[in-house]
């Protein structure tokens, strides 16, 4: 057995890879062609209506070079409108379509059923602490992301720009 069959790495990308299979399979079988950094770019916006793309990328831990993409996507499928900000005319601030709200409460519950898929295999206790595992793990190793999480105070309200 090669030894990166015990590696976290490895591991760890196969269990990504098997994230990404089920999330893509899930979606075709509903007819919904949405991927999960979609989703999570989605997520992000509901929570915070008026963010800016640069924020976004933090948020939801996504290389700002790349978050633009993501996002015309998104705006392409009329999912969020994406205006000039009032305050900086370099930024574009994001917001929810009716369509993107539509689409997001019709697929939350179906992205939270697909999770089981994902760690098939493990009885919900173990569930439970692998979640709990893999969030110390990832707080911890933040600082060392190419694209580190930049969570938001929740109890601050977005800047509209």
């Amino acid at each position: 057995m090669p030894e990166i069959y015990e590696m976290a790495g490895h591991l760890i990308r196969r269990l990504n890879q098997i994230s990404a299979s089920v999330f893509a399979d899930r979606m075709a079988r509903e007819g919904r062609e949405l991927t999960p950094v979609q989703f999570a770019a989605l997520t992000a916006v509901e929570a915070e209506p008026g963010i800016d793309q640069a924020t976004l990328a933090g948020a939801i831990a996504y290389d700002r070079a790349t978050i633009g993409g993501v996002v015309d996507r998104l705006e392409q499928k009329g999912l969020i409108e994406r205006t000039v900000s009032r305050k900086d005319r370099r930024a574009r601030t994001l917001c929810l379509t009716e369509k993107g709200r539509r689409l997001l409460d019709e697929v939350r519950p179906i992205v939270w059923d697909l999770q089981k898929d994902i760690l098939a295999g493990l009885d919900p206790s173990e569930q439970k602490d692998l979640l709990a595992l893999l969030k110390k793990a990832t707080d911890a190793g933040n600082a060392l992301a190419r694209a580190p999480l930049q969570p938001r105070d929740r109890g601050e309200k977005a800047k509209v720009l």
